[in-house]
């Protein structure tokens, strides 16, 4: 009887322990996914955003803002993009983590939004554009990129996309 309950404590304290470093490697892993996630968006923010504020506002700052996504996610093909692969790991995984990329993707999409609304407030897209609309349909173009590269391996999705993104513009263009 004291040999069993011995084995019963030893196993139970196995286990408590490998609970313990699961979950210490757990927070380890979320630390480093973290700084990992922030050292992407700050390299979106510097080669992509920044970049386009040079741009004179409206459209040709939206454009610059497109333009420079698609080659910041081409570039990202072989690894994957951060907001993307994060999507897909975390969409149903609350926590910090997913809560840090919600709030970075929000944050890309207001900037796109605000960019498209001093496009139509400039006159190069028509008044009644819906920004939100635009940058939705933004968004999808560089997922379908994003899709048709990395998975399907489809030739020509750089181009397709800009081509759906100047159909896009051309459909809210001020006649």
């Amino acid at each position: 009887m004291k040999e069993k309950l011995t084995l019963i404590i030893i196993t139970t304290l196995h286990f408590f322990l490998v609970f313990i470093i699961l979950k210490f490697l757990e927070m380890e892993k979320l630390v480093v996914q973290s700084f990992m996630t922030l050292a992407l968006h700050q390299q979106l923010e510097q080669e992509v955003f920044y970049p386009s504020l040079r741009e004179p506002r409206g459209l040709p700052r939206l454009q610059s803002l497109f333009s420079r996504w698609i080659a910041r996610v081409s570039l990202e093909i072989a690894s994957g993009c951060i907001y993307i692969s994060g999507a897909v790991e975390y969409d149903d995984r609350p926590g910090p983590i997913r809560e840090h990329l919600v709030t970075m993707v929000r944050t890309w999409q207001l900037a796109l939004q605000r960019a498209a609304q001093q496009a139509v407030d400039e006159h190069h897209l028509a008044p009644d554009t819906d920004t939100q609309q635009l940058v939705f349909e933004m968004y999808g173009l560089v997922l379908a990129l994003h899709h048709d590269a990395r998975f399907i391996r489809s030739p020509g999705c750089v181009d397709r996309a800009h081509a759906g993104f100047a159909r896009l513009i051309a459909s809210t263009r001020v006649p």
